[in-house]
């Protein structure tokens, strides 16, 4: 039986493998599967080798305290696939840990398809020669990718955004307000203020204190918190001094259901932006990491946007916040216009609207075309 050997280290990156496990599934039923993953591959049958939680760090100064730790996970895991010999390695994002991993096992001949391109577009180009040095091949999930990667003499495949079925535009917004007791007139205000540890710690305060003065201006304003289960005991924590005591959603069909009940939305920069896009909710972005962190970053930043939406836009779509404009007052301001104001709801949907149609494969669904490069990068 062949192994197919995945490693996650983050929730996005959870729920992408296990799209990728059941469409591997669909098309071999034989495979096996083992490696590191959270909630969504354990449903899909694989027992993780570790928390996958102690990989979702993110920014230079948060992984510096714990790089020991992460330097005993990428021992074990690197014994673990020398070990079982699997017939691919698919590393899903998170280069910091799993680039590092595909060096390692590089020795072994085992291939490595990498799912998620590194954003070398965006900034360290130069890593590509290390990329190159460590995978067989990248999946693609933006268009313009594939041809700095080819560049470089790197195999790649643009299999399309997983956020175009993740089902977000699928909820039912009377549903979620019947099972909350909510008006339908209510406004209500998806809040997404990361997946990980780092994100959570930084955003959740000004996120709570933006909430507050927003709270002042839009009356019986509603806020609603998805969030994955490696935050959601901090995120709890984190919001029970709230003005507005919000609700917590921790499983898929809620979230979906608080996106078709939204007004708007505010965002921590990445995927969750392209998520409300795709669910057709008015937003704003923000983001923060440390000083230092941010310090370094800029010098090397190489777009013009943070912001996903806006980058296959090609203009801004939806505001930015970033760093020292991330304030409290600022964040409050913005989310008043999108939540009274409906030509600044409609100019961000016909945006959407425009952006969405560069993320889809050439043919099929974004998992299927995933899972077709990987079968044929399998080792006999």
């Amino acid at each position: 039986m062949s192994l197919v050997y995945l490693v996650a280290g983050e929730a996005s990156g959870d729920v992408l493998g296990a799209r990728l496990v059941a469409a591997l599934r669909d098309r071999a039923p034989g495979l096996a599967f083992a490696g590191i993953g959270g909630d969504r591959l354990a449903e899909q049958g694989l027992q993780s080798l570790f928390p996958m939680r102690e990989l979702a760090l993110m920014g230079l100064i948060e992984v510096l305290p714990n790089i020991r730790r992460l330097a005993r996970r990428l021992d074990e895991t690197v014994a673990e696939i020398a070990a079982r010999r699997p017939a691919v390695v698919v590393t899903i994002d998170a280069p910091s840990f799993t680039l590092r991993l595909a060096q390692r096992i590089r020795p072994l001949g085992i291939p490595v398809v990498h799912y998620v391109a590194p954003q070398i577009w965006a900034w360290r180009p130069g890593r590509v020669a290390k990329i190159k040095a460590a995978v067989d091949h990248i999946l693609c999930l933006l268009p313009f990718e594939p041809v700095i990667f080819e560049a470089a003499g790197i195999p790649t495949s643009f299999v399309g955004h997983p956020v175009l079925e993740s089902g977000v535009d699928a909820g039912d917004a009377d549903r979620f307000r019947a099972a909350h007791g909510l008006a339908a007139e209510a406004p209500l205000l998806v809040v997404m203020p990361g997946s990980r540890r780092s994100e959570v710690k930084r955003l959740l305060p000004v996120f709570g204190a933006a909430l507050r003065l927003v709270a002042d201006r839009v009356p019986g304003l509603v806020a609603v918190l998805p969030v994955s289960a490696v935050v959601a005991e901090a995120v709890a924590a984190g919001t029970r001094d709230w003005p507005v005591r919000p609700i917590l959603v921790t499983d898929l069909a809620g979230k979906h259901d608080a996106f078709a009940a939204a007004s708007a939305g505010l965002i921590k920069s990445g995927t969750s932006s392209l998520e409300m896009a795709v669910a057709g909710v008015p937003h704003l972005v923000a983001y923060k990491v440390h000083p230092i962190t941010a310090a370094i970053v800029r010098r090397l930043v190489r777009v013009p946007f943070a912001s996903l939406v806006n980058l296959l836009a090609e203009r801004q779509v939806v505001p930015e916040y970033l760093q020292q404009a991330a304030t409290a007052e600022a964040l409050a301001e913005g989310l008043a216009g999108l939540l009274t104001d409906p030509v600044q709801a409609a100019a961000q949907r016909a945006g959407f609207a425009e952006m969405l149609t560069k993320l889809r494969p050439p043919e099929g669904l974004p998992s299927v075309a995933a899972a077709e490069v990987v079968l044929r990068r399998m080792a006999p």
